[in-house]
């Protein structure tokens, strides 16, 4: 494996042990042309769930001491790396980015989660991104909704874009948080996945599909992802 990348000319980087040091972006970062190759529209950096972005930026999981761990400038440094690199990549009007600053996703937590959110949602400002995609603090674990006296409008009011909040929202508060200012916009991903056309049933206030959590990561293609019927097809 790590022959085969060093042949396509990707920089290898080790354990949290060795120097993260600067580097050019490999001659096969072809993220532009792929974008339009695939018809999308752009890109979201995904720094939520306890993947590698948010694994830098939580310091209960970074135990980093170069310049990419300690200190909160360090923590969000490479995120804001990555972002720096795509926005010069396909432009800012094509990047969104996604955070989860009080999740707790396989053990990633941080001490401070308002503090780190704040920090990030400023930081996010001066590269001029489209939209911030933040999950709301209440979802601390991906099932589960609890009582929390955090709210995501500190980072609302700090970012200068479109602020989309998510997190087990439905039709009824997800119009509340757009009325009161909450958020610019709200994200469903669950009830999108069942409901392929939940955007009529909103508006409809028709009934929803219920959709299955034990299909939706496994690999067949249709089972989980295509095959939840349409409204038309239930009347």
């Amino acid at each position: 494996m790590t022959s085969t990348l060093r042949h396509k000319n990707y920089c290898l980087k080790g354990s949290s042990e060795l120097c993260m040091c600067s580097y050019s972006n490999p001659s096969t970062f072809m993220m532009k042309n792929n974008m339009y190759l695939t018809g999308f529209d752009g890109v979201e950096i995904h720094g939520a769930n306890g993947y590698l972005i948010d694994q830098f930026l939580k310091d209960q999981v970074n135990d980093r001491t170069d310049n990419y761990g300690g200190s909160l400038e360090n923590r969000c440094r490479f995120p804001l790396e990555i972002l720096e690199a795509v926005v010069d990549e396909v432009g800012a009007d094509k990047v969104g980015m996604r955070l989860s600053p009080y999740a707790n996703y396989m053990e990633a937590v941080d001490s401070n989660p308002e503090e780190l959110g704040l920090y990030m949602a400023n930081a996010l400002n001066k590269f001029g991104i489209l939209y911030l995609h933040v999950i709301e603090p209440r979802m601390v674990k991906a099932n589960d909704i609890y009582e929390t006296p955090h709210s995501l409008l500190p980072m609302k009011n700090a970012f200068e874009g479109t602020f989309i909040a998510a997190g087990g929202y439905r039709r009824d508060d997800g119009n509340k948080a757009i009325a009161e200012n909450y958020a610019d916009l709200v994200a469903f991903g669950r009830l999108f996945l069942a409901n392929p056309d939940l955007p009529k049933r909103f508006e409809l206030n028709a009934p929803l599909n219920r959709y299955n959590r034990n299909t939706f990561y496994i690999p067949d293609p249709v089972v989980g992802y295509t095959d939840y019927p349409f409204l038309d097809v239930l009347a």
